[in-house]
């Protein structure tokens, strides 16, 4: 596993163990399953619903909780800095856990306009010392802009969808100058569309690997940090195995060359789900 050093000092796995969708009676079996195949960063949400599965596996993993990396998320409908530090206390509770090291805003919700109140709680959270680190998911940089304006403590990172169809350049080097480091979600895209992408499957055949590696990889090899999701023992193990091989420069190029805007997800500026 590679590490990286977040803005506050802290580190965190470069690649990490999702359970976006994953339901609640998978979530306990998966979580435990990737933790024996190496991963020691897990991913979850409130409203993912399988917070108390995720906090199972870790009870009986009989790994130091000092050596995992632990996320999870205020929903949109728990926004407000009140509501935050409850739903909060919540997550620790299904998590069964003393802290969590990283606490995130889901989305921005802007027509909302309650991520700077949600996020003061989050600052409270972190000096309190019950979160080791907090960030975002989901900004654009408008919303990054205004959160670095209002607030003290800068987000460590920002969780975005993110893969070579989605590229991010704009934000990725807004996000660089700031210091916050991007995190992909659905960092190999959604519908196998881009697995089976030409430019993907000739890459992976020339290292001997799977269009998912070769995916993984280049998201790391740009800085980006990864959590990648699946149920499935034998994907769980593929997706960490991904460290013992370098994409050249022109094949890193060749990926770069797939970006066309397409997002698979909401756009955050229009996300209003409660």
């Amino acid at each position: 596993m590679d590490y990286i050093t977040l803005n506050n000092g802290i580190t965190m796995p470069k690649l990490g163990f999702g359970v976006w969708k994953v339901k609640a009676e998978e979530a306990k079996p998966a979580v435990a399953h990737a933790l024996k195949s190496g991963y020691r960063s897990i991913d979850t949400a409130m409203i993912y619903r399988n917070e108390e599965g995720v906090g199972q596996a870790i009870a009986e993993s009989g790994i130091n909780r000092e050596e995992l990396f632990i996320t999870t998320k205020v929903w949109n409908a728990d926004q407000g800095y009140d509501q935050t530090l409850n739903a909060f206390e919540t997550s620790l509770s299904l998590l069964g856990l003393d802290y969590i090291d990283l606490y995130l805003i889901h989305w921005p919700t802007p027509d909302f306009d309650q991520y700077i109140d949600t996020y003061k709680a989050l600052e409270h959270l972190y000096k309190e010392g019950k979160v080791r680190a907090i960030g975002v998911c989901n900004f654009h940089i408008e919303h990054l802009e205004r959160l670095l304006k209002e607030c003290d403590v800068p987000p460590v990172l920002n969780q975005v969808e993110c893969h070579p169809y989605l590229a991010q350049r704009e934000l990725k080097d807004f996000c660089n100058q700031h210091q916050i480091h991007v995190e992909a979600w659905s960092p190999l895209d959604q519908g196998g569309e881009l697995l089976q992408d030409q430019a993907v499957t000739a890459i992976a055949e020339r290292h001997k690997k799977t269009a998912a590696q070769v995916v993984l990889r280049w998201h790391l090899q740009q800085g980006t940090i990864v959590i990648p999701k699946s149920v499935t023992p034998t994907r769980i193990e593929e997706n960490i195995d991904v460290f013992d091989f370098e994409l050249s420069t022109e094949e890193m190029d060749a990926l770069h060359a797939l970006d066309r805007n397409q997002r698979r997800g909401a756009d955050p500026s229009d996300m209003h789900a409660r």
